[in-house]
């Protein structure tokens, strides 16, 4: 949900349900990154409530506009390094044969 100037769409407030720390600091991290951010941050305002607030403004563009684009960034760093560790998982399990893990095959449970 945004909260938001009608009059000023530069800086604006997004509520975001059912989150915590570990998106929000993400999502700050990522926009702090783009030049058209001049302050982010965000708040958690209870700790029992699983919600987190954004602060955007920008020097320009849409508030609303720039976390967008600051979200699907975040998306493909995520794909990236999940591709990255699935891609080593795999390297890790075709080169590590059952002889060389020292494990014992023949052994019964």
């Amino acid at each position: 949900m945004e909260h938001g100037s009608v009059t000023d769409s530069t800086a604006s407030s997004f509520s975001i349900m059912e989150e915590d720390h570990t998106l929000a600091n993400s999502v700050r991290f990522v926009l702090n990154q783009d030049p058209r951010v001049a302050f982010c941050g965000y708040s958690i305002p209870h700790p029992a409530d699983n919600k987190v607030n954004i602060r955007v403004q920008t020097t320009g563009d849409p508030a609303k506009d720039v976390l967008k684009d600051s979200l699907q960034d975040l998306m493909i760093m995520c794909q990236h390094v999940r591709g990255t560790f699935d891609n080593a998982v795999s390297d890790f399990r075709q080169n590590k044969t059952a002889e060389g893990m020292d494990i014992d095959l023949n052994k019964k449970k």
